[in-house]
């Protein structure tokens, strides 16, 4: 009969080697863009649901604001 062998589970099993890093920097995955600073209207219940959701989730509302708008302008833009 095979005789059980404990483990250490915070323990690599087998053999080990280093695979490089190949992930884009954090700058890489959100690249900065050029801004413009405006002013604008904006419905009292639209910025409400902007500031709800964006902390549910641990984002600045405004930021969610400005992907909403780029993601219109680069689908229905020229």
């Amino acid at each position: 009969m095979k005789k059980k062998i404990k483990r250490d589970p915070d323990k690599p099993i087998g053999k080990l080697r280093v695979v490089p890093d190949f992930l884009p920097s954090p700058e890489e995955l959100f690249p900065k863009s050029e801004v413009q600073k405006i002013t604008i209207l904006v419905d009292k219940n639209t910025v409400l649901f902007f500031k709800n959701t964006a902390s549910q989730h641990g984002q600045k509302y405004q930021r969610m604001m400005r992907e909403v708008l780029k993601g219109y302008a680069k689908k229905y833009g020229t």
